[in-house]
C-alpha cells in the first residue's frame, strides 16, 4: 500500500507535514506533497480533517524501476584527493556497469577540485556529476546530502556505491532515507543477477560466521557502502575523457545545520593500512603494548605499516587507527604477518585476502594457521629478531 494526496481535498493546513515522523510531506503552491523518503506509515492520515490523504494499492512496487539507469560511485575527495576507496569503486563500477549494460558515472563534492575530473575519467567513468560550493569544502552533512540528493531524483541512477568511510557510512543512510531506499552497510561483495540485472549485494552477518546476499527488488536506488581494501584497482588510462555534467549547489538559510569553523588534525601517528603492501600486525599475544616496538622494528625493516587486532586496540595497548579487521580495516596487502593473533573470524574477514599471509603464533592450533601460507610455531619474541638478524 501506498499513501496519496487528493489534491482536491486538500485545503493547504499543513497538519499532515507537522505529524509526518519522516518529514516526507511538504508544501508545494498550497498543496501537500508526499516526497519519496514516505514509508507508508499512516500517520498522517489521522491527522487530516478533510479526508485528502488515501492509501492506494501500489502493487507492491516502491518506484516504476524502468526509469533508473546508470551505476554511479560518489567519489569521495579529501583535502582536493581522491580517496583510494573511491578509485577501487570505479573498478568496480565498471564491472557492474558492463553487466547490466549501462555506464558508468560519478559524483564529486568540494569546493575548487576541478582537477579531479580527469583523474576519474581516467579510472573509467563515462560521466562526472560536479558539485562546487564553499560549502561543500569540508563534508557536511546536510549540505552533501542536499547536493546528492537532488542529482539522483533528478538523473534517476539505478545503482549508487559509496566507500564505507567515516563519510560514506554517514552520507549514505541521509541519502537512502531521502530516497525512501534501502542501503546495504560495509559490503565485501557485489554481483549482477544474470535473469533480472538486480544488483546483489553481499556482506559479513553474525559477527562474520555467514555471508549474507541482500537485493532491492522494488525501490531504487539500489545502495550499498563498500569497505575500502576490498575491490580491485582498475588501470589508469591518461588522456581518457568523459562528460561533465555540473550540479546545483546553493543553499538557504538554515538549511545547513552545522559549520566546521576549524579542522584540528590528530596528534596521533597517521597509517594508511589500506594502501600498504606490507602490514605487520601485532595479537594479544604481545602480552603488553611495549610489544608493539617489536613490530614497528620488522614492519620499518620490510618498509611496511603497523596493523593490529581488536583486543590490542581494546586494551589501549595501540590507536584505533591501526586495526584490521570487521570493526576496523580491511586491508589486502602483498604481505601480512599475523604475530601473536589467535585468528579469530572477525579480524580473518579483514585480511585473508592478502597475497600472502605469514602467521606466527605459540598455538599450532590456533585460526590463523588455516589461512596462513606460512606458519611459524614459536614465541614472537624470538622469532621475530632472528628474522630481523637474517634481514641485516
Amino acid at each position: 500500500m501506498a499513501v496519496r494526496i487528493i489534491a482536491e481535498k486538500c485545503k493547504g493546513c499543513q497538519k499532515c507535514v507537522k505529524s509526518c515522523p519522516f518529514t516526507a510531506i511538504t508544501m508545494q503552491e498550497k498543496l501537500a506533497v508526499i516526497g519519496p523518503s514516505c514509508t507508508n506509515c499512516g500517520a498522517c492520515l489521522d491527522e487530516c480533517p478533510f479526508g485528502a490523504i488515501e492509501k492506494v494499492d501500489d502493487g507492491a512496487r516502491g518506484v516504476d524501476i524502468s526509469l533508473y539507469h546508470d551505476v554511479w560511485v560518489f567519489a569521495e575527495q579529501r583535502d582536493g584527493a581522491l580517496m583510494s576507496v573511491s578509485v577501487e569503486l570505479l573498478g568496480e563500477g565498471a564491472k557492474l556497469a558492463g553487466e547490466i549494460g549501462c555506464k558508468l558515472c560519478a559524483v564529486l563534492c568540494g569546493e575548487n577540485v576541478e582537477g579531479l575530473i580527469d583523474e576519474i575519467f581516467e579510472y573509467g567513468a563515462d560521466k562526472v556529476y560536479y558539485a562546487s560550493a564553499p560549502e561543500l569544502k569540508s563534508y557536511n552533512t546536510d549540505a552533501y546530502t542536499k547536493v546528492v540528493y537532488q542529482a539522483i531524483v533528478k538523473y534517476k541512477p539505478e545503482v549508487v556505491l559509496l566507500g564505507a568511510t567515516h563519510i560514506g557510512r554517514d552520507l549514505g543512510p541521509c541519502l537512502a532515507v531521502q530516497c525512501g531506499t534501502g542501503l546495504t552497510a560495509d559490503c565485501t561483495k557485489l554481483d549482477i543477477d544474470p535473469e533480472d540485472k538486480k544488483l546483489m549485494q553481499t556482506r559479513p552477518a553474525f559477527g562474520g560466521n555467514l555471508m549474507a546476499t541482500i537485493l532491492c527488488p522494488n525501490h531504487r536506488p539500489q545502495m550499498s557502502t563498500v569497505r575500502p581494501g576490498v575491490m580491485e584497482k582498475p588501470q589508469r588510462e591518461p588522456g581518457r575523457r568523459g562528460e561533465r555534467i555540473d550540479l546545483s549547489a546553493s543553499f538557504k538559510d538554515g538549511e545547513i545545520r552545522e559549520r566546521v569553523l576549524e579542522v584540528v588534525k590528530g596528534l596521533t601517528e597517521q597509517v594508511s593500512l589500506t594502501d600498504a603492501k606490507i602490514i605487520v600486525s601485532g595479537g594479544a599475544g604481545l602480552g603488553g603494548p611495549d610489544g608493539f616496538g617489536l613490530i614497528k622494528q620488522l614492519a620499518d625493516r620490510l618498509g611496511g605499516v603497523v596493523g593490529a587486532s581488536r583486543a590490542t586496540v581494546d586494551s589501549g595497548w595501540i590507536d584505533h587507527s591501526h586495526q584490521v579487521g570487521q570493526t576496523g580495516t580491511t586491508v589486502k596487502p602483498q604481505i601480512y604477518f599475523a604475530c601473536g593473533i589467535s585468528g579469530a573470524i572477525q579480524h580473518l574477514a579483514g585480511m585473508q585476502n592478502s597475497g600472502y599471509i605469514v602467521a606466527i603464533n605459540k598455538n599450532e592450533n590456533a585460526p590463523i594457521f588455516e589461512v596462513a601460507d606460512y606458519g611459524i610455531v614459536g614465541d614472537l619474541y624470538k622469532v621475530i629478531p632472528a628474522i630481523l638478524e637474517v634481514l641485516g
